[in-house]
């Protein structure tokens, strides 16, 4: 029989450790007969993205990579840091669920998904073609990420001040149904530019705490077919745009979005 995760073993490791507060961590170990760290991070990758985690960086060689249980409307992504290394032959993986300031699960949850990660791990040969099949697998996301566009605009700004250069690999192909109202409308080449009023934090009313400090533009560029649509628009009218992102310029403030279309009301 394949070598496979050992029964029982994951749950007996799970450890949880914070509060709300200062940002609870959780932490699953599991230990697999003949699984060095490529073939486990190889595995994983095929393993996490089928379950819909964002994949941040993966190092086979050094055993380590980093995922993130993906961003909803209201819930903000959050790091989960994998390592594995192997002794005597013993494939040994450990995954550390690191939630942010404010965010909470109940432990039971945590120890449930995470321990569902790691037994399906495998060990000699098994894993070794599992970790060939999943090498080049990618998270596909089920539906777009339904927010505001001043919420949007909040959420990229504060990732890029916690680290710009992880924002690409989390935001990367990614779809997103965004709403507000129109603050311009351009030509951008050969394309129509559609952008979104943002109210930076000093014209908000009310401004919450941890926001960010600057908050950056968000635009669409309209998909082909839709210059009816963007000729009916004007600064203010209120519009509901489904595109996929295309990038984020951190010295220009500003995020694009590709082949937006529409929300039919």
């Amino acid at each position: 029989m394949p070598a496979a995760a050992q029964a029982g073993t994951c749950e007996d490791t799970f450890i949880k450790k914070g509060s709300i507060l200062s940002g609870q961590h959780f932490t699953a170990t599991t230990t697999v007969v003949d699984l060095p760290p490529d073939v486990a991070i190889n595995q994983l990758r095929a393993i996490v993205a089928k379950r819909g985690y964002d994949i941040i960086a993966a190092e086979p060689a050094g055993g380590a990579m980093l995922i993130e249980q993906p961003m909803s409307g209201k819930t903000r992504a959050f790091p989960i840091e994998i390592t594995a290394t192997q002794q005597n032959g013993v494939g040994t993986v450990q995954m550390v669920a690191k939630l942010r300031t404010g965010m909470a699960t109940k432990p039971e949850l945590a120890k449930a998904e995470m321990c569902a990660v790691l037994a399906e791990l495998k060990g000699g040969k098994a894993g070794r073609l599992a970790a060939k099949a999943g090498a080049g697998a990618t998270t596909v996301q089920a539906a777009p990420v339904a927010m505001s566009a001043q919420a949007f605009s909040q959420q990229i700004s504060k990732d890029a001040e916690r680290n710009v250069l992880a924002v690409e690999q989390r935001y990367a192909g990614k779809r997103f149904t965004l709403s507000g109202t129109v603050d311009y409308v351009i030509k951008d080449g050969d394309r129509y530019r559609v952008a979104f009023k943002i109210l930076q934090p000093h014209e908000q009313v009310i401004r919450l705490p941890g926001q960010a400090k600057t908050l950056s533009g968000v635009s669409c560029l309209m998909a082909t077919g839709t210059s009816v649509f963007v000729m009916q628009l004007k600064p203010g009218k209120g519009i509901k745009l489904t595109g996929t992102y295309y990038k984020f310029d951190e010295f220009k403030d500003h995020t694009w979005f590709m082949d937006c279309t529409p929300e039919q009301k």
